[in-house]
């Protein structure tokens, strides 16, 4: 990700449209998405990186435990504020990266026409056919609206926990982006 500052601060780019958009969700995006968003944009740029929650506070900044979680595997996220998914970013997501069944279920109910375009990273890190096929077309083929979600899908959210936590968050988080980038 490029970081441009603006008068309200760092800001993402706006989309390229030769790329596909992947936006991770989680809760507050405020933690898992922040750290998997930087991590893909280390590893690919082939596609353009968003992030969300289901229930956020808007306009926040990364807490000092998610810096420094980032820090650990090299990282930073200065262009980050957290936002709510809303139906510009579902609309404008060719995959929706959720971190939970919880964030999979709150966005089949609310945007259910960004379901089929929807999975747990967990799902996608092991289901997600590799190319050279559009991706587009690689998440349609996983028939993610009708997916069972499992309780083992889960990246544990780390909020209210301590530095540990957000360090377990992470580290949980990279090789699982790191097979994501892989197949995308």
């Amino acid at each position: 990700m490029v970081d441009l500052v603006s008068s309200v601060g760092p800001v993402e780019p706006p989309p390229d449209p030769t790329r596909p958009v992947v936006c991770f969700l989680c809760t507050g995006n405020a933690a898992r998405s922040v750290m998997a968003a930087a991590m893909l944009a280390r590893l690919t740029d082939a596609v353009d990186i968003r992030s969300a929650g289901t229930h956020v506070i808007e306009g926040q900044p990364p807490s000092v435990r998610v810096r420094r979680a980032l820090e650990r595997h090299g990282l930073s996220a200065p262009w980050h504020r957290s936002r709510q998914m809303g139906l510009d970013q579902v609309e404008g997501a060719d995959l929706i990266v959720a971190m939970e069944p919880d964030n999979v279920a709150w966005l089949r109910r609310t945007h259910p026409e960004g379901a089929a375009r929807t999975g747990t990273l967990i799902r996608l890190a092991r289901e997600l056919e590799p190319g050279p096929a559009p991706l587009a077309q690689r998440v349609a083929a996983l028939g993610l609206a009708a997916v069972e979600v499992g309780s083992d899908e889960e990246v544990v959210d780390p909020a209210a926990g301590d530095q540990a936590a957000y360090d377990r968050c992470a580290d949980e988080l990279a090789p699982l982006v790191a097979e994501l980038a892989r197949r995308l």
